[in-house]
């Protein structure tokens, strides 16, 4: 099933910062949204094949909507292109480069989906198969895609791929949060509104959760307050634990194989992979 581990392990070394903008060999670069006069790029792998659609992907990077580069997620995209998939990488603006906060790397997030959606032709992808995926606050960008309402557009992924994402801002239920973002840097109200585990609901999508059960950056309870959540509408969700891996261990070593396996049988259970 995973032909092309080797690209895994030989694309860029991700324990170094990529650059910024990104120079991504052999992809398609568009422009999806532009704000005032930040154009806002996606790199797509995975060819247009006449007479028939592919499931696709968009991959949100990591960095605390602060930085962070699109590059991040290079390797698993190009092996889920080599898969059949036309797998994207999404840029977005964050506070370093753009001065935003969180909310308007969401709204960033939400328009990269309707681009998509309604260029789905022309890009030979089937609009009732595009899952959204990404780490950290990528993760929560995915997720909020996923379950959010508003903030640009009401378009919902077919499915999600979250790795140690921010799933839950706030106390929810029994839960309660040892502390919470500065509205400031979330950019919202309150941190309930920026929350994907207080928007779940009966139409969110099949769901996948990778984390490291000693991540101190996005504690695993947090994705478990999401998992319990998206179980009692009982929506599918898949939480899978790493022991003793911190935040941002997909991007490493065995645990990049490990994950993006992961994320390929997930794809194959839900009908769009072989």
């Amino acid at each position: 099933m995973l032909r092309s581990f080797a690209l895994l392990l030989l694309v860029t070394n991700l324990h170094a910062a990529p650059p910024y903008p990104p120079k991504i060999a052999d992809a398609q670069a568009e422009v999806y949204r532009t704000v005032g006069e930040v154009e806002l790029m996606t790199w797509i792998f995975g060819e247009k094949v006449d007479g028939q659609t592919k499931p696709a992907i968009l991959f949100f990077f990591g960095g605390g909507w602060k930085a962070g580069s699109p590059a991040q997620f290079e390797p698993q995209a190009r092996h889920l292109a080599k898969r059949g998939m036309i797998a994207m990488l999404v840029d977005y603006r964050v506070k370093s480069r753009h001065g935003t906060p969180a909310v308007e790397c969401v709204k960033d997030g939400k328009a990269a989906l309707a681009w998509v959606r309604k260029n789905a032709d022309r890009l030979g992808v089937d609009p009732k198969r595009i899952a959204t995926a990404g780490g950290s606050a990528g993760g929560h960008i995915a997720a909020s895609i996923g379950t959010l309402d508003g903030l640009g557009s009401d378009e919902k992924p077919n499915a999600m791929i979250l790795f140690n994402p921010a799933t839950t801002l706030a106390s929810l239920g029994e839960w309660k949060a040892r502390r919470t973002l500065p509205i400031e840097r979330l950019g919202v109200a309150k941190p309930e509104d920026l929350s994907p585990a207080h928007h779940v609901s009966k139409n969110t999508p099949p769901t996948l959760i990778m984390h490291g059960s000693k991540d101190t950056t996005v504690p695993i309870a947090t994705v478990e307050v999401f998992e319990r959540q998206m179980k009692k509408l009982k929506r599918p969700c898949k939480l899978v634990s790493y022991e003793g891996a911190g935040h941002g261990f997909f991007n490493r070593g065995e645990h990049l194989k490990l994950t993006t396996q992961e994320a390929e049988a997930f794809l194959v259970k839900l009908g769009w992979l072989k």
